[in-house]
């Protein structure tokens, strides 16, 4: 076995995994940069960047179909779905291609692909990884290495060929019936998704529609979701085998639902356990690595960046971990993290929901507004969703915000900024905003804030 001696290694090309490898390879330290399959993480492979460029399509099919709502006269629009799916994927590409030479063009950076197996030196001196016939050693460690689909034991479940996003995104022929366990995000942007392809979809929602929100909110999302032909079934996946159409799923009430395709989208888990068993890290009971507020692992010279670390399971948290690392002055804690739903329209949310407010033993104070208030949304014909912002009414500081509706990805940032640098809500009450948008609503609503109930 061919032994290398560097100054760091980099386990993972996802988000942080190439930017801090990028640094430390800048600073003049020889870099090994270690990827498993492809560079760009879950993100630009398989998450956020692919499911968005899809959505498009899938938002333009819909408006054709909503297009007599606007005096425009155009017939059932015909879905070529492998020419949408060709149509992400040279996207993806493209983008992959550049990250791949950005990579290649830095000096004392070298990217190997393989596996990587992590022994750490509890005295931080020389860590040992090893990636096929190479050992690899070095004082520094930097763990990016993601998270994974997490599948429960359901009976039945290895009987048939069931998909994560991965698979779901490699298909070329679109399903006759998708079924879908699981009624978190990536159930809901997917089955919206499909459903506007021409998919029949069916939702097992064992845990409801979007359960970490509001139970108004998710019942805003489940009629919306319905209204366009989804069908929801608040039931738990009990077993699954194999049918001639392709696949029965048996809900706990006793429920048979069968489909072409079963997508399991029930969570996430860390990808921590790829490391083999010897790498020494402490980890939480989710499996995720335990970390300070600079992502030092519990053993000297490793650290753990983005989902692997268990602070945030988005791209923008990892992607931050990295820019936080790189400067000493920043640290983890103290974070507002927002973060978005893509179903169309979008929802945004940073802080508190309403049930946390009631919680939490503050008096606080509520603004909430309607989208079908809101003249914009009006003028466009987007009036599903609605505004909520909650502030405290002692310190006058943003809890938190609800926006479900158009542009809710982007207007939830105005109050996740305001937050992150503890703007009073009298601030931003007090702003003038253009008209008509979206976001004059954010300043107007906090006009008429009343105590929650």
């Amino acid at each position: 076995m061919t032994v290398t001696e560097c100054d760091a290694i980099v386990i993972g090309a996802g988000q942080p995994g190439p930017g801090v490898a990028g640094w430390l390879a800048e600073t003049g330290k020889r870099v090994v940069l270690i990827e498993t399959e492809k560079v760009g993480g879950t993100c630009l492979n398989h998450g956020c960047k692919p499911t968005k460029a899809l959505r498009a399509s899938a938002a333009i099919a819909h408006q054709v179909r909503r297009a007599s709502e606007y005096g425009v006269r155009v017939g059932e629009p015909h879905v070529d779905f492998a020419a949408a799916m060709d149509r992400v994927w040279s996207i993806i590409d493209e983008m992959r291609d550049s990250l791949s030479k950005w990579i290649d063009s830095v000096d004392n950076l070298e990217l190997i692909y393989g596996t990587a197996q992590l022994v750490t030196d509890p005295e931080g001196v020389a860590h040992q990884v090893m990636i096929d016939d190479r050992e690899l050693r070095a004082p520094e460690v930097y763990l990016n290495l993601g998270a994974r689909a997490a599948v429960p034991p359901v009976p039945g479940l290895d009987s048939v060929s069931y998909l994560t996003e991965v698979e779901l995104l490699a298909l070329r022929e679109l399903p006759a019936h998708l079924v879908i366990a699981g009624g978190g995000y990536i159930g809901l942007e997917f089955g919206q998704m499909f459903r506007r392809f021409g998919s029949e979809v069916t939702i097992i929602a064992g845990g409801g529609v979007a359960p970490r929100e509001d139970t108004d909110v998710s019942a805003i999302i489940a009629e919306m979701l319905a209204g366009e032909g989804v069908k929801i079934i608040e039931g738990r996946t009990e077993r699954v085998s194999p049918h001639e159409s392709g696949v029965e799923v048996t809900v706990d009430d006793g429920t048979k639902i069968t489909g072409t395709h079963l997508l399991m989208a029930t969570g996430r888990r860390s990808n921590s356990d790829l490391l083999g068993p010897d790498h020494g890290i402490a980890t939480d009971e989710r499996g995720f690595f335990t970390i300070d507020s600079r992502f030092q692992t519990s053993v000297k010279g490793v650290w753990a960046l983005g989902d692997v670390n268990g602070h945030g399971s988005f791209t923008h948290t990892a992607y931050q971990d990295g820019q936080i690392l790189q400067d000493p002055s920043r640290s983890v804690e103290g974070r507002v993290t927002e973060y978005a739903m893509f179903t169309d329209p979008p929802l945004g949310r940073v802080g508190m929901t309403v049930r946390e407010a009631q919680q939490s033993g503050r008096k606080v104070l509520k603004a909430e507004v309607p989208m079908s208030s809101v003249s914009r949304a009006i003028l466009e014909g987007e009036t599903t969703g609605l505004m909520r912002i909650l502030v405290d009414a002692d310190s006058e500081q943003i809890l938190g915000a609800t926006i479900l509706g158009m542009h809710g990805d982007d207007l939830i940032q105005i109050l996740g900024l305001a937050m992150q640098a503890h703007v009073p809500y009298p601030v931003i009450r007090n702003v003038l905003p253009i008209h008509p948008t979206m976001a004059e609503f954010v300043p107007s609503i906090l006009r008429s804030l009343e105590p929650l109930e």
